[in-house]
């Protein structure tokens, strides 16, 4: 087959229309296009009073050989890659050895998944429960203000991302098409078929419960074993080597490849690993607050008078700003059509996420206007940043009022500096509520600092951003890990063998995409290494 890219058609056109634009492209008659797959389709809603479509299309002709010589030199006309999974090997029989894998989230389900299919009958520990139990804990928070410490919006099956907007796009490279693996196992699982062609596919929360279900149930038909409510408490650590792992339990488990699953926010279990003397470094993160806009000025300002157009869905942005104080503020996980929502997993703190269903169909649109931090910004070692973190957290709690409210301010109040005392127009989504005040406190002063330099300067991108009755809700501040568990070229940890740090959690992933294809790299080197017979190929 051959990938025609750069096909541009108005939004409102015609099935056929594709072929006959192929056949123009190409110079062909039609009855020669055999066959016809929409491999990416996007918009472009830069013109809002024009918006058109973009594919790419997969095309089967009867001489692709001939085709590709009259087109030689176009870039957008080119053979279809082969974006099959190739498994790296298969596990002997019997097996001597199982792989464990700590943690049941995108990277954890992505690398037992592979594990799996691959014949080695993985162990999962995910010291969170069940992801239908854990979304009943989840919403004890959000409506009766209780919360399971070890079952929530970050512990549990399915990971922090079910919990999500449940974006399947990433910028990562990925020239093995790992991404399209997780997608295709997606789909398999439940999901929508157009999470293979749209360009920013996205899921939802109801939908990716049953869909990790069904993902478990597949690696429990191969073998493995996944264990709910197990923490891992300790590494047995001989020479260097990795041996097994302890339980909270008191159990220990056997094991001399252990892949590290963790999530960005198993802070006890970071501790536990630097106290056994796993490297880890601090890395860069980010901070801010979720702003709430109703979800109609965003659609205005984007699609102009087609705004509403269900071809086009809600609208979404993206949105940077450099700041006089070399502070970068940007927006963060982006939800049309969404809600804000708890995310704490420790008690007596506030932190917010966003989320949204498929529908995307909410009066709110939010996303994490974020400021970029270092190292420098919290020097002390590889945990300082956890430390940071829980401290803003804390503080959040107490502003809100307690009872995991969360402080809130309407951002003409936080750009005049005066606190909130009444709501206008817009309705904050979060749950338990929300506490009005002045949110200057919350974060640290460079950082209150670039945000009012920024809401501004992203009014002039999208008219109303700045709308003085938005409301701006705190704390994000679990944008990405703290730090890094590093590993080499093998994926294993730089001074522990055997040992695979994997996911969002080390520092490798950034989101439900990047961190499934990051599992899927991770399963593969624990693969190489238990055969020792495959090729191979770094980890990066």
């Amino acid at each position: 087959m051959l990938r025609i890219s750069e096909i541009r058609l108005p939004l409102e056109h015609p099935p056929a229309a594709l072929s006959d634009e192929v056949a123009i492209r190409l110079g062909v008659a039609l009855p020669e296009i055999t066959e016809l797959r929409v491999f990416r389709r996007s918009c472009d809603a830069r013109k809002a009073a024009a918006p058109t479509f973009i594919y790419s299309l997969d095309v089967a002709l009867p001489d692709e050989a001939l085709v590709l010589e009259r087109h030689a030199g176009d870039r957008h006309v080119q053979p279809t890659p082969d974006m099959h999974y190739h498994f790296v090997g298969r596990a002997p029989l019997p097996l001597t050895t199982r792989p464990i894998v700590v943690g049941f989230g995108p990277a954890g389900i992505f690398a037992a998944l592979v594990l799996a299919q691959s014949g080695f009958r993985p162990i999962v520990v995910e010291r969170g429960k069940a992801v239908r139990e854990r979304t009943q804990d989840t919403w004890g928070l959000w409506r009766k203000r209780i919360l399971d410490p070890e079952s929530n919006v970050q512990f549990g099956e399915g990971g922090a991302g079910t919990f999500s907007d449940g974006k399947l796009y990433s910028q990562i490279k990925d020239p093995r098409h790992y991404g399209r693996k997780v997608l295709s196992e997606f789909v398999r699982a439940g999901a929508p078929e157009e999470i293979l062609y749209v360009s920013k596919p996205h899921i939802g929360t109801f939908r990716l419960v049953g869909m990790v279900e069904q993902m478990r149930r597949e690696i429990e038909q191969l073998g493995g074993e996944v264990r709910f409510r197990q923490r891992v408490t300790g590494l047995q650590i001989e020479q260097g080597h990795v041996l097994g792992v302890t339980l909270a339990s008191g159990e220990a488990l056997p094991g001399e490849h252990v892949v590290l699953a963790l999530g960005h926010s198993a802070r006890d279990t970071f501790e536990m690993l630097h106290r056994a003397g796993v490297f880890m470094e601090a890395k860069p993160f980010s901070i801010g607050f979720r702003i709430e806009h109703p979800q109609a000025l965003i659609d205005k300002a984007r699609f102009g008078t087609l705004a509403g157009n269900p071809l086009l869905g809600a609208a979404d942005y993206k949105l940077v700003h450099h700041c006089r104080n070399g502070r970068s503020v940007y927006s963060f996980c982006m939800c049309p059509g969404g809600t804000v929502v708890a995310a704490t997993s420790e008690a007596n703190r506030v932190v917010t996420n966003g989320m949204s269903q498929y529908s995307r169909n909410e009066r709110n649109a939010n996303a994490g206007i974020v400021v970029g931090i270092t190292p420098l910004d919290y020097p002390g070692g590889p945990l300082a940043g956890i430390e940071l973190q829980r401290e803003l957290e804390a503080r959040a709690f107490q502003l809100g009022g307690g009872g995991y409210a969360a402080p809130a301010q309407l951002v003409g109040d936080f750009l005049a500096g005066r606190a909130s005392t009444s709501l206008g127009s817009v309705i904050p989504s979060y749950q338990p509520g929300v506490h009005l005040t002045d949110l200057a406190t919350a974060l640290p002063g460079y950082a209150i600092a670039a945000i009012r330099e920024a809401l501004p300067a992203f009014e002039r991108q999208i008219r109303g951003f700045a709308m003085a009755d938005a409301v701006l809700t705190g704390v994000e501040t679990r944008t990405s890990s703290p730090l890094r568990i590093t590993r080499g070229d093998d994926c294993q940890s730089l001074n522990v063998r055997g040992l695979y740090p994997a996911g969002e959690g080390a520092g490798y992933a950034g989101g439900i995409l990047s961190a499934g294809v990051d599992g899927i790299k991770v399963a593969e080197a624990v693969t190489r290494e238990m055969l020792k017979a495959a090729p191979a190929r770094a980890c990066g």
